[in-house]
């Protein structure tokens, strides 16, 4: 048999498998996230000065149940903005006070967390690590891709280039620039490394929260942990884990 007929033949589709594996990368969430990461940081760089915003990103946090990735962080004298990232598409429907948002797209509706409630945690988590008044660390929301929102977003959930604005709304100085540069140290020092294996720890860290209680065993006590949701107070909805001996053990954990 001529194999060569075989190989002249295959020849003209060489290019078929390397823009299949292409495609499939541009489609996953890993590229999705990336990018619009990316599409924050590169409009900050151009839109705001840059002796007065100093951006840190892909910020990974300890806390007391495992780790927390903040995306961008950008230290001003007009306050400390905490931004979650969210590249999606088609429509987008949610309020504050919601435990989930839906992206309907084409025919088809899909939950997500409300991403207020998700940079939640990370505003706490810089709170702590800089101890620094809760006034002046504001979380946002930035959405890039052609997400439209269908329902009144709060002031701080903005689409592309938007949260600009928000941010140049805050022109009353609340730290000083000898301040701005302690944030800004304290930041680079209390983060971990920004490394792959950093991030495939913290991902590793995630999928446990989500583990079945009867495997997740109270720290302080040994018994098990339930999932629950909290029905009152500012977190209202959020769910978390409790100790099932509770009230004897109070101890609770994050679920994100």
């Amino acid at each position: 048999m001529d194999y060569s007929i075989l190989f002249e033949a295959a020849r003209p589709l060489w290019w078929v498998l390397p823009l299949i594996v292409l495609l499939g990368v541009l489609k996953s969430r890993w590229f999705k996230g990336m990018f619009g990461e990316a599409f924050v940081k590169l409009i900050a760089k151009v839109r705001l000065p840059a002796e007065e915003y100093r951006g840190v990103h892909d910020v990974t946090l300890p806390t007391p149940d495992g780790t927390t990735q903040i995306d961008h962080v950008l230290v001003s004298r007009y306050g400390i903005f905490v931004i979650e990232t969210k590249h999606m598409a088609g429509w987008i429907f949610g309020s504050e006070r919601q435990a989930q948002w839906t992206q309907k797209l084409y025919r088809k509706s899909f939950k997500f967390q409300n991403p207020l409630r998700q940079n939640y945690k990370h505003v706490k988590a810089l709170e702590a690590l800089l101890d620094v008044p809760p006034d002046t660390l504001h979380s946002l929301v930035v959405f890039s891709g052609s997400a439209v929102f269908k329902t009144r977003m709060p002031d701080n959930v903005t689409i592309g280039g938007g949260y600009v604005r928000y941010i140049k709304s805050f022109r009353e100085p609340v730290l000083t620039q000898a301040q701005v540069e302690q944030v800004l140290e304290k930041i680079t020092t209390g983060r971990l490394a920004a490394t792959r294996q950093t991030h495939r720890q913290h991902v590793k860290r995630l999928q446990a929260r989500f583990e079945s209680s009867s495997d997740r065993t109270c720290p302080k006590c040994g018994s098990s942990m339930v999932l629950r949701t909290s029905k009152r107070g500012a977190n209202a909805g959020n769910q978390f884990w409790g100790c099932s001996d509770y009230p004897k053990c109070r101890e609770v954990q994050d679920v994100a």
